[in-house]
C-alpha cells in the first residue's frame, strides 16, 4: 500500500507505468504499472478492491502456494498485455486484483470451500464475459473519464489461475489449504 501512494506521489509516474514500446528497456513496468493510478478514486478503489481480497484470503486460508501464484502471476498478466496491440500503456492495479481473484479461485476448490470457489469463479467469469477484451481490450468508462484496459483484467485473471494451477499440480498436499503438511487422508476416529 505504502508503494503505490510512494508511486502516486512520484516526481515521474509515467516512468513506472507500463509502455508496450518500452518494457523491454525498463522491465520493472511489469511491476511497477500496478502501483501507479490515474486518479487518486482510481487509486482508492484498487486499494479497496485489495482490502476485500485480503480479507477473502485470510478466510479462505491461502498459503504460500497461492501467494507465490500472485508472485508469478503479476509480471506475466502485464507482459501478455502485449498480445493487443491496442494497448500502448497500462497503469492500476486491477489486471493484478483480478489475477488474485483467480488464485483465490483456484486455491477455494477443495472440500469444505468448493461452493465458495464456484461462487469466485462465476463472479469472475461474468465480469470477463461482460467486458469481451478480446474484442474490445480497451473501453473508455465515463465515470472514470479514462480508457479502462478489459485486456488487463484478462490477462491479470488468466495468468492468476494459470500460476495457480500450476502449483497446485506441483505442490498437491500445501496447495490444498489443509494445513496438514498431507495430501493422504486421516481417520481420526
Amino acid at each position: 500500500m505504502l508503494a503505490s501512494l510512494a508511486a502516486q506521489a512520484s516526481a515521474r509516474p509515467l516512468a513506472l507505468v507500463w509502455h508496450a514500446s518500452a518494457w523491454q528497456q525498463h522491465p520493472w513496468m511489469l511491476w511497477t504499472a500496478s502501483l501507479v493510478h490515474l486518479s487518486p478514486a482510481h487509486l482508492l478503489v484498487n486499494l479497496g478492491g485489495l482490502l476485500v481480497l485480503a480479507v477473502l484470503g485470510m478466510f479462505l486460508r491461502a498459503q504460500w502456494p497461492a501467494t507465490l501464484a500472485v508472485v508469478l502471476a503479476w509480471p506475466l498478466g502485464t507482459l501478455a498485455l502485449a498480445a493487443w496491440p491496442q494497448v500502448r500503456w497500462y497503469a492500476g492495479l486491477s489486471g493484478l486484483l483480478m489475477a488474485m481473484l483467480a488464485v483465490l479461485a483456484v486455491h477455494a476448490w477443495r472440500p469444505g470451500s468448493r461452493m465458495a470457489a464456484a461462487v469466485l469463479l462465476a463472479a469472475l467469469v461474468l465480469k470477463l464475459l461482460a467486458e469481451a477484451a478480446w474484442s474490445q481490450p480497451l473501453a473508455f468508462d465515463p465515470l472514470w473519464g479514462f480508457n479502462v484496459v478489459n485486456a488487463a483484467h484478462l490477462s491479470g485473471a488468466l495468468a492468476g489461475a494459470g500460476c495457480a494451477c500450476l502449483l497446485r499440480a506441483a505442490w498437491p498436499a500445501t496447495g490444498s489449504g489443509s494445513g496438514s503438511g498431507s495430501s493422504v487422508p486421516v481417520d481420526e476416529r
